[in-house]
């Protein structure tokens, strides 16, 4: 499927296989459906709450993300997408959009009617079965964002998304988690994670002195992956990536143990 990866029905395709498998046939319908590329600006809104979409969308360059609005002005991020993402799948089913979606920097998405995807998963259980599955993941992903700004201090929130962004990074094939540029703002952090972009910003130096992140810019680099790992109380089978190996895991019988 690695060949399919340069267009964005091939980038599609090869998301949804990793999923289900999905056999010559479904994967060629993939291929075939109508879709419309389009570029958008960074903090372009691409859809906005009580909006009634009638496309889907993967992004295929950049990064989006989704957040709420509250009376006050508030802002809540709930979840960055990165290439390879559906954006919007919920709304394959759901009549309105019950959240903002919106550029996080410069990005491309590819879109397609909905009516075209849902007769596809109904005309091939696979296309359907892997839809399904990355809905599922989906909302994992949801879970554990709840469970981090709800259950977890200033620096071990700052330090799970560090870790998720640069594992999700890895695997969607942008480059080793070790090295990335941050796509989010301090302001934007703080709006993900219940902090202040005070706090993030005292947090972010914090981790900097414990020796687990180095941090240039925006140009963020995770020196010490155990410790960030530890220290961030995260398991990335939340994500449910296939071939996806720590670094670390080639370990003596006694480290395995105590990581279990």
């Amino acid at each position: 499927m690695s060949e399919l990866a340069n267009g964005p029905m091939g980038i599609i395709a090869r998301r949804l296989d990793a999923r289900i498998p999905l056999g010559d046939v479904a994967t060629q319908a993939i291929l075939s459906l109508p879709h419309r590329v389009r570029r958008l600006r960074p903090h372009e809104f691409f859809l906005r709450e009580g909006q009634r979409p009638r496309t889907s969308t993967v992004v295929i360059e950049g990064y989006v993300y989704r957040h709420k609005l509250v009376q006050d002005g508030g802002r809540q991020i709930v979840a960055v997408h990165l290439p390879g993402d559906f954006i919007d799948l919920q709304h394959i089913l759901l009549d309105a959009a019950d959240h903002n979606i919106q550029a996080l920097t410069a990005a491309v998405v590819a879109e397609f009617p909905h009516g075209d995807m849902l007769d596809l998963a109904f005309r091939h259980p696979a296309i359907g079965k892997a839809l399904w599955r990355e809905s599922l993941v989906e909302a994992s992903l949801f879970r554990e964002w709840i469970a981090n700004i709800g259950r977890r201090d200033a620096r071990a929130r700052v330090a799970h998304l560090l870790c998720e962004l640069a594992v999700r990074r890895e695997a969607a094939g942008l480059g080793p988690r070790d090295r990335f540029e941050l796509p989010m703002t301090q302001e934007q952090l703080g709006d993900a994670l219940a902090l202040t972009s005070v706090h993030v910003n005292r947090t972010l130096r914090v981790l900097t002195a414990d020796g687990l992140i180095g941090r240039s810019k925006r140009a963020v680099t995770i020196a010490d992956w155990p410790g960030l790992r530890a220290a961030a109380d995260f398991n990335e089978n939340y994500l449910h990536l296939r071939d996806v190996s720590e670094p670390d895991q080639i370990a003596s019988p006694d480290r395995r143990s105590a990581r279990a």
